[in-house]
C-alpha cells in the first residue's frame, strides 16, 4: 500500500540494550520496508545507550534504578521530532509507566504487540524465553493470563543457562555451542507442553530462528519491527 509522504511518521528507537539487538531490529527495519529508493525507507531517531543501568539488577532491587534513564531517552527522542516510541529491550518495559508519563507521544510496547500476535495463533500453553528481569516483572506471564493463555517458563537450572548464553550473545559469542544451547532450551519448553514459543528477548533472534524449534516461535523483534514500519508510513490502524 501506498503512502503519502504526509502520512509518514517518525519513529523514534530506544536502543542499547544491548547494543547489538538494536543494530540487528533497525537492520530487520530496512530489510522489511518495500523501498526501491533512499526516501522510500522510514525515519528512524534511534537514541543507542548502552549506559543505561542493567535493567535485571534494578528490577530485582540490587542496583541502580533504570527507570530515570529510559524515561530521559524517552523524552530526548521526542524533543528531537519522533512522532511514536519503540523500545529494543523486553525488559525495560518494565517502566513503560514512566516512559508514558515522561512524553506527549505515543509509546508501543512490545508487550503488547506481541499479545496482539498470540491471539491469532492457536494453542493455551505458551512457552515465555526471557531473561531474569522480564520474568522478575511478570510482564507476560500476566499478560498472557490475562488472556487465557497459560505461560510456562524453564526451571531456575534452565533459566540460569539462558542467562549464562545471554551473557555470551551480548559479549559478542556466536559459536555454534551457543546456538545449540538455545535449541535445546527451546526443546525443553516444547517437550513440558508448549504449544507456542515467545523469542521474548531481543538477542534470542541473533542466533535462534523459526526454523530451529518444533512449535512456531514468535520473535518479538520481528513483531516489533513490523508495527513500526506499518506506524511509520502511516498505517495507524497497526496501533491497535
Amino acid at each position: 500500500m501506498e503512502n503519502s509522504q504526509a502520512a509518514a511518521r517518525i519513529a523514534g528507537i530506544m536502543g542499547g540494550m544491548g547494543p547489538e539487538a538494536t543494530v540487528d531490529f533497525m537492520a530487520r527495519v530496512l530489510a522489511a520496508t518495500d523501498a526501491a529508493t533512499d526516501q522510500e525507507h522510514i525515519h528512524m531517531l534511534v537514541d543507542h545507550n548502552p549506559r543505561v543501568p542493567d535493567r535485571h539488577a534494578s528490577i530485582s532491587g540490587s542496583g541502580p534504578d533504570a527507570a530515570p534513564e529510559v524515561a530521559a531517552m524517552a523524552q530526548r527522542l521526542e524533543r528531537a521530532g519522533a512522532d511514536f516510541l519503540v523500545m529494543v529491550c523486553n525488559t525495560a518495559h518494565a517502566y513503560t509507566r514512566e516512559i508514558r508519563a515522561a512524553v506527549n507521544i505515543p509509546f508501543i510496547s512490545i508487550v503488547d504487540v506481541v499479545m496482539d500476535a498470540v491471539r491469532s495463533h492457536p494453542g493455551d500453553c505458551i512457552g515465555v524465553m526471557a531473561a531474569d528481569g522480564c520474568l522478575q516483572a511478570g510482564l507476560y506471564q500476566q499478560a498472557l493470563l490475562s488472556a487465557g493463555r497459560e505461560p510456562l517458563l524453564w526451571n531456575s537450572g534452565e533459566q540460569a543457562r539462558f542467562m549464562g548464553l545471554l551473557y555470551r550473545i551480548k559479549a559478542g559469542e556466536r559459536s555454534p555451542e551457543v546456538r545449540s544451547g538455545l535449541q535445546a532450551l527451546a526443546a525443553s519448553l516444547e517437550f513440558s507442553g508448549a504449544d507456542l514459543l515467545l523469542a521474548a528477548c531481543t538477542e534470542i533472534p541473533l542466533l535462534l530462528g523459526p526454523a530451529d524449534t518444533g512449535v512456531t516461535l514468535l520473535s518479538s523483534t520481528d513483531l516489533l519491527v513490523a508495527r513500526t514500519v506499518a506506524l511509520a508510513r502511516g498505517d495507524y490502524a497497526a496501533a491497535v
